[in-house]
């Protein structure tokens, strides 16, 4: 069908050579008697809409978007219809700013460009169509924000906080801190550099993520891998209660535990204080990634699980609390000191604390006394076997 704002090659060279005030000159162009009509409905259309806003009801404000008809394409610019406001238009740098994208738009073609001038010199409603693309992508971000869509995305770059991802033009962060559990980095005492290390390994690699916070001031995303993850993750966790004693493979070591997992996408925690009933001083020593080990879960809380695999053990405790009271006299090994002293092990698994007011608040004598590795002689003053706590007095030095 023809298209009655489609024109010929000798229309366009002479429409393409227009001045802004081209709609009155328009009706003087005579091609021939039919073409002539054309023109003239077209110069109906090409009204400049400065005078036309006063009496409209809710006009279009500077920053808004504005749908309409494209009507005319000039040199350098695009004629909009815009009912019932007038003729928009969009020129000059705005112009050359989205002409990769004008290239491809067609008389008749709808578009959406934001409004930046209501009241221009020419008496047409200045348009951007760049500008009206960012104002929807950035609607579009906070739509799929709200509707926690997800996105396969490959990273950019990573510095020592997370990663450096791009959607859709607009720049994103996605914080270490948000990764999931298969790429988040276990590393020991938080080193940065480390931690640098292995993200740079997720650079050039796709990861499905939903983006969690928009921030059109800042011009970027904040995007989360393990919140896609949350609703499944709750969901598995569901099917676990308390006690349950499970098979597991460990994920991961950190100085405070290791990281057990306990069936595809959920993982849990064995704090260190958990690990065994003897002192364990580098979880790192005891397990390696792969192993397997029996757990049992201990808490579950806000979508996170607590697993033990001392508790799948005999309570070494039980046992002393037959063998030992308060008062007795036992032989015991330092096997640590802390701020509050010293920690002899009685045996296997129990342990006490020989505190450092034994030796007037001094660190040095405590240390100089007590030596790691070396066996004494302690009185029991205090004795807790279901609190798993045992207070000792150094007997050698009395």
């Amino acid at each position: 069908m023809h298209n009655p704002l489609h024109y010929g090659r000798g229309e366009k060279a002479l429409i393409s050579n227009l001045p802004f005030n081209f709609v009155t000159e328009v009706k003087t162009v005579t091609l021939s008697s039919h073409k002539t009509k054309e023109k003239k409905e077209i110069s109906k259309e090409l009204t400049p809409s400065a005078k036309t806003l006063a009496g409209v009801k809710n006009p279009p404000k500077v920053g808004d978007l504005a749908e309409g008809t494209v009507i005319a394409n000039a040199r350098g610019r695009i004629y909009i219809d815009l009912p019932p406001f007038g003729t928009g238009v969009i020129y000059g740098r705005e112009y050359l700013a989205a002409r990769e994208i004008l290239k491809k738009v067609l008389i008749g073609d709808s578009v959406t460009a934001k409004v930046i001038e209501t009241d221009s010199k020419h008496g047409y409603i200045e348009l951007s169509l760049k500008e009206a693309r960012q104002a929807m992508l950035w609607s579009d971000a906070e739509a799929a924000s709200r509707e926690h869509k997800s996105f396969d995305i490959a990273v950019g770059e990573a510095n020592k906080g997370g990663l450096i991802m791009e959607w859709q033009g607009i720049q994103g962060f996605l914080p270490a801190s948000q990764l999931g559990a298969n790429h988040y980095p276990r590393i020991e005492d938080g080193d940065k550099d480390k931690i640098l290390e292995e993200l740079k390994k997720l650079v050039g690699q796709k990861l499905t993520v939903a983006i969690i916070s928009v921030l059109p001031k800042e011009g970027k995303l904040i995007f989360s891998e393990k919140a896609l993850t949350e609703k499944d993750r709750a969901q598995m966790v569901g099917k676990y209660t308390i006690g349950d004693d499970m098979d597991g493979t460990v994920t991961g070591a950190v100085d405070f535990g290791v990281f057990v997992k306990i069936e595809d996408g959920l993982e849990g925690l064995v704090h260190i204080s958990e690990m065994d009933w003897a002192l364990v001083e580098n979880p790192r020593l005891r397990y390696k990634t792969g192993e397997k080990v029996k757990v049992k879960i201990i808490d579950i809380k806000d979508g996170k699980v607590s697993l033990s695999i001392k508790a799948l053990q005999p309570n070494p405790w039980t046992d002393a609390e037959k063998r030992f009271k308060k008062g007795d006299t036992v032989q015991g090994v330092i096997i640590k000191y802390n701020k509050y002293g010293a920690l002899a092990s009685i045996e296997e698994g129990v342990a006490g604390l020989v505190h450092i007011s034994e030796f007037g608040g001094d660190e040095t004598k405590l240390r100089s006394s007590l030596e790691l590795g070396k066996s004494y002689n302690f009185a029991i003053t205090i004795f807790e076997p279901k609190e798993q706590r045992m207070t000792l007095s150094f007997v050698n030095g009395k």
